[in-house]
């Protein structure tokens, strides 16, 4: 039989990629990927405010083009392969990424009075200015609706949908006024491609909703306008716009229209599945299941688990969210996450720059930091580069580095940052477990995961697990893929349900690592100093004697160097 092929399209914080995908048996005929072109590496920064970070709408249409163009292009030096052979589209993004739009749906920033007004564009996920609305936020849903807050941790975030929202309607209320409604990425680029845009057509989707904008079933949908109007009046006028309902990546957010379809040289009328955040539809690339862990590791890093619906699961605080169907139908999706684990290595590397203007490499780095044993260092990080995302979900903290002398180098703090975002990982996994969610297997993804050997031990050192690695290197854009044959269906050449489909498409490499005792030993010793120092920091009222951490960190030093 004739093979069938979909395209996912992965929005990433710097560049958009797209992947064309056998959907009999997850095979990648090819990828491309094409760099924003605005702003430092596709983000708009302001020096003035160093918590900005928006992107322009124009390069995510480029990006379309650009990427679908060259993938068609590499799968026709498969001779089974034909542009009219693709049944589906999937799309993912990062998020809370939202964008003001008009009265039909066209984005602010593509009109030329708003071209050059940051807060018209797309505010990235990693923009923390809105971090006193987020507080205000939280303060308001705790005293007036608290079931609010049970489903998204206990406190809302600056990186999410409403805190944004609020802050723009505080610091620029004619821009705000402007904007008909407000719209994530994940749910304006498909509806960009299917001719949805209009705000009253649009199907926005349930993983944007329920983990970033207090969506939920459990009381109607999205937050009420009374709470809303007390936040600020405009928002109750958000809210008359996004509808009632909800939907999950198994369902189409339309049809690929005959422009797009002639533009990206498709067959017009092939369906496009809602869309969803990267982290989630890389899940679903990495092949995950009940009980699976999937982190997906990059700049940030994102902690994906399923639950299943019909067992009751109660409310874990410090999560991201627990939302019905925001990664698999029937399913609950559970999401955490570390705000900086990649961000955080590239700082030290490009922007500390250790060796000066030579330079050290990730690659010298590595080097030197495999020939340290856990604990030889002395030192001991905290991984609030960029805030925490979970489970204190503060991005107010920041990152901390003890124990330094005179005699610590390079590789030693490079390793300890390592380290820092492991014990993160842990925290992480051990809340989860707490509160009945069980992790018996771990399958990592994303750029770190298939590049850093050393970070992998590590990890399964500090989180004492193995660590399978997925198949594919591009499990979002596989993710977003496998939607697209869901959409289709199997009578189309796709696949009916997610099941059978990340049955077949996805897979796990041979490559285990195994946590080896004597690291795990040390690392417990470790992991209770980073304890220490994270809830002393990090949890409000907390009482802490750290006076003894800098004199426990010397003496396991001397003894691993004694060793």
């Amino acid at each position: 039989m004739a093979s069938h092929y979909t395209i996912g399209l992965d929005f990433g914080t710097n560049s958009v990629r797209a992947l064309l995908v056998d959907t009999a048996d997850g095979r990648e005929l090819g990828s491309s990927v094409w760099n924003y072109a605005h702003g430092q590496t596709g983000i708009i920064l302001d020096t003035d405010q160093p918590d900005l970070a928006r992107q322009h709408p124009v390069d995510y249409l480029r990006g379309i083009e650009q990427t679908v163009s060259k993938v068609l292009e590499a799968g026709a030096k498969d001779r089974a392969f034909s542009p009219s052979r693709v049944i589906g589209i999937g799309v993912d993004t990062t998020g809370s990424t939202p964008l003001p739009v008009d009265a039909q749906g066209m984005a602010l920033a593509l009109k030329g009075e708003y071209a050059e007004n940051p807060n018209a564009m797309a505010w990235l996920w990693k923009d923390h200015t809105a971090h006193a609305e987020a507080a205000r936020i939280t303060a308001a849903a705790a005293q007036s609706r608290p079931q609010y807050l049970a489903k998204c941790g206990g406190r809302y975030s600056s990186e999410w949908y409403w805190s944004k929202l609020l802050h723009c309607a505080r610091i620029d209320a004619a821009l705000f006024a402007a904007a008909y409604t407000w719209v994530e990425l994940a749910d304006w680029v498909p509806a960009v491609l299917t001719g949805t845009m209009h705000p009253d057509k649009i199907r926005r989707g349930v993983c944007a909703a329920g983990h970033k904008a207090f969506y939920n079933p459990a009381w109607g949908g999205y937050p009420d306008e009374q709470f809303l109007s007390e936040l600020h009046p405009e928002l109750a006028r958000i809210r008359r716009t996004l509808g009632g309902k909800a939907f999950s990546v198994a369902e189409a957010a339309g049809k690929l229209t005959a422009e797009w379809a002639k533009k990206l040289g498709l067959p017009e009328g092939i369906p496009v599945a809602i869309g969803a955040f990267d982290a989630h539809l890389g899940a679903v690339g990495a092949g995950i299941g009940a009980g699976t862990l999937v982190k997906i590791m990059g700049t940030s890093t994102c902690d994906i688990m399923i639950s299943p619906m019909t067992r009751e699961l109660g409310d874990i605080p410090g999560l991201c969210g627990i939302v019905p169907e925001s990664v698999l139908p029937q399913y609950f999706g559970l999401e955490a996450g570390q705000s900086a684990v990649g961000d955080i290595f590239n700082w030290f590397v490009n922007s500390i720059r250790p060796g000066g203007d030579a330079g050290a490499t990730h690659d010298a780095l590595t080097e030197s930091a495999k020939k340290i044993a856990p604990g030889e260092s002395g030192l001991l990080a905290l991984d609030w580069h960029n805030g925490n995302r979970t489970v204190l979900v503060d991005q107010r903290l920041s990152g901390a580095l003890i124990g330094m002398s005179l005699a610590t180098t390079p590789g030693e703090i490079y390793r300890a940052l390592i380290e820092a975002t492991a014990f993160g990982a842990r925290v992480i996994m051990e809340r989860l477990e707490e509160h009945g969610v069980p992790v018996r297997r771990v399958v990592n993804c994303g750029g770190i995961a298939s590049r850093s050997p050393l970070a992998m031990q590590i990890y399964a050192d500090v989180m004492n697990r193995p660590l399978e690695i997925a198949r594919s290197t591009q499990t979002c854009a596989l993710g977003s893929a496998i939607a697209g044959a869901v959409v289709a269906g199997a009578k189309n050449g796709g696949h009916d349900a997610f099941d059978p489909a990340v049955k077949a498409m996805t897979g796990v490499l041979d490559t285990r690592y195994v946590p080896i005792p004597e690291n795990v030993a040390a690392y417990r010793r470790l992991y209770v100093l980073y304890r220490a120092l994270h809830d002393a920091f990090g949890v409000r009222r907390h009482q802490a004697d750290l006076s003894n951490v800098m004199k426990q960190l010397l003496d396991l030093r001397d003894q691993r160097r004694s060793a």
